[in-house]
């Protein structure tokens, strides 16, 4: 049962960052240097969950939560990226509100907040899966 759940947890988390990266292709998120972060950790998040597919040992096990922990750290980079270039936005078309005014806007900005936040769900779940791992005892 649990290599089943294992092998779930590893199968969700590779399909998360392949989605991630279609979707990014389909929005165009190319234009800067940063915004090739995403598809850089997916493709890396990939390899590693590959790794682990075939050879669950405590080398790949641990490459495997390196590059998850990354992909959650890319995650929260990308929900700040998101967040302050909509606060930008704001204060540039409203240059007399204050901060604290123009923080529910930013919020609400054309940079979702949460799209960066599926590369921590995939870290999340990739980590899950190395939890209590058999091939890390000892």
């Amino acid at each position: 049962m649990d290599q089943w759940f294992r092998r779930f947890l590893l199968a969700v988390t590779a399909a998360i960052f392949v989605g991630s990266v279609l979707e990014l292709i389909l929005v165009d998120h190319t234009e800067e240097t940063l915004q090739w972060i995403p598809f850089i950790i997916s493709a890396v998040g990939v390899v590693a969950v590959l790794l682990v597919w075939v050879g669950p040992g405590p080398r790949s096990l641990w490459i495997l939560r390196v590059v998850m922990i990354l992909a959650m750290a890319a995650s929260l980079l990308g929900v700040w990226l998101h967040f302050n270039s909509n606060l930008e936005f704001t204060r540039e078309i409203n240059p007399s509100f204050t901060l604290a005014e123009s923080i529910w806007p930013a919020l609400k900005g054309a940079h979702p907040l949460m799209a960066p936040g599926v590369l921590f769900l995939a870290g999340v779940l990739g980590y899950g899966a190395t939890w209590r791992h058999p091939a890390l005892r000892n």
